[in-house]
């Protein structure tokens, strides 16, 4: 074993450098490693307005290097398998590092084989996803050159990053149209897996309005299972409301796919995974429920909540004050209430802002506005505010109380 650290953090996307440098802001002396492969750290929740046409890829990158405290080890590589009875990670190079403390976060794996069809025609044919940063852009060049047709978004088997952006972009395309005088001319529709438009039946409500504004048709039920884009055609997987299944196949001009996700395979075959592979931990401590001196956070988790950069914003200190408790012989605390967040954009100006915890209990930080109202304001947050509190204090290290805001942004609001 060639390395040992006090807190060692598996994945270095926006969970990872939070709770690294959320870490050293709290203990300038413990020895911190973070293994991450990759060079690139992008803003996923910007990929819904680079696929509108609103953003640009360059806005939501930045070099990995730049994020993390330079106390902070960087193991560029990738971890290959956990041994928690000896406290050390196996990296893909066959080093193993040691560890008092362990950080599981490696986010999501998108499974674009479990979609017959799709790896050979996504980025060209007009089949799209802004889930791919390779492919992102090439979203909206395909919704700008668009004057006709049929569009079709679809979203697969629940969990997903951000249960809100196969419809988001839906919307974002559908105001471009509209905005362009051509909307009366395409049949728009949403193929979904799920019974519904949103988890959140509050939201579900607003969200069919939406819909309806736009003129999309929904099918509920409805999962792609392949695709065959020269032919530009699309098979799903229809389930009857007695169970039945039936393949049904659909000619488009135009289609964004959201692929299937799990968790990554290394977790799924680790120690540390549930029976359905997820990183097993306490949903309110975020501690694994077998290894005291183990935590996950973020997608990868077993948590029931959005999996979204909201989410992770609550769960980092949770994880940090818990990691602290345990070095310093305390109790850990049952910190994290499930909240996560999904700024919903329903048009190229407006965005419902979706907050909510376990139980789909709805949880705005600003009670005085009604969520369900599309707004301008949070259009802004979307664009310009939460981009600058994610670089500039949430991967910094800082904690964010966005309820301490509400005063000031009633203020704003009664002003304006």
């Amino acid at each position: 074993m060639s390395q040992h650290f006090t807190l060692l953090i598996v994945g270095g996307g926006a969970a990872g450098v939070s709770v690294a440098n959320n870490m050293r802001r709290q203990n300038a002396s413990i020895a911190i490693g973070l293994i991450e492969p990759s060079e690139k750290h992008y803003y996923q929740p910007g990929f819904t307005i680079i696929g509108g046409g609103a953003y640009t890829l360059k806005q939501t990158t930045k070099d990995e290097k730049d994020l993390i405290h330079p106390s902070v080890t960087w193991l560029k590589d990738y971890a290959e398998s956990f041994q928690p009875d000896e406290n050390t990670i196996t990296l893909r190079s066959g080093e193993k590092i040691g560890y008092d403390y362990l950080v599981v976060c490696p986010g999501l794996q998108l499974d674009w084989g479990k979609i017959s069809g799709l790896k050979e025609t996504l980025g060209k044919n007009n089949v799209c996803s802004n889930y791919s940063v390779d492919h992102v852009e090439y979203t909206a060049t395909t919704i700008q050159a668009m004057q006709s047709g049929t569009a079709l978004f679809t979203q697969p088997p629940m969990p997903i990053k951000c249960a809100g952006a196969p419809q988001k972009i839906m919307y974002l395309a559908a105001d471009r149209f509209r905005k362009k005088g051509i909307l009366d001319k395409f049949t728009i529709e949403f193929c979904n897996a799920g019974p519904g438009m949103f988890g959140v039946p509050f939201f579900a409500k607003a969200l069919l309005k939406v819909v309806a504004d736009y003129g999309i048709k929904t099918n509920f039920n409805t999962n792609l299972i392949a695709i065959d884009g020269p032919n530009k055609t699309a098979t799903f997987e229809v389930t009857g409301s007695d169970g039945t299944k039936q393949q049904v196949t659909r000619q488009f001009d135009m289609i964004h796919v959201t692929p299937p996700q799990s968790a990554p395979d290394f977790i799924k075959q680790s120690p540390l995974a549930n029976a359905a592979g997820w990183v097993d931990v306490n949903p309110k401590t975020l501690q694994h429920a077998k290894y005291g001196n183990i935590f996950g956070l973020g997608d990868a988790t077993s948590t029931p909540n959005a999996k979204t950069a909201a989410a992770v914003r609550k769960q980092v200190p949770v994880v940090v004050d818990n990691i602290l408790a345990l070095m310093n012989s305390k109790q850990i605390a049952e910190g994290y209430d499930g909240y996560g967040s999904c700024p919903l954009t329903t048009s190229l100006n407006t965005v419902m802002l979706a907050e909510f915890s376990y139980d789909g209990k709805v949880t705005p930080s600003f009670p005085f506005l009604d969520p369900r109202k599309n707004r301008f304001i949070w259009w802004w947050g979307k664009t310009t505010g939460f981009p600058w509190l994610y670089w500039h204090l949430m991967l910094k290290g800082y904690r964010i109380d966005i309820p301490h805001l509400e005063s000031y942004a009633k203020k704003f609001m009664n002003e304006g």
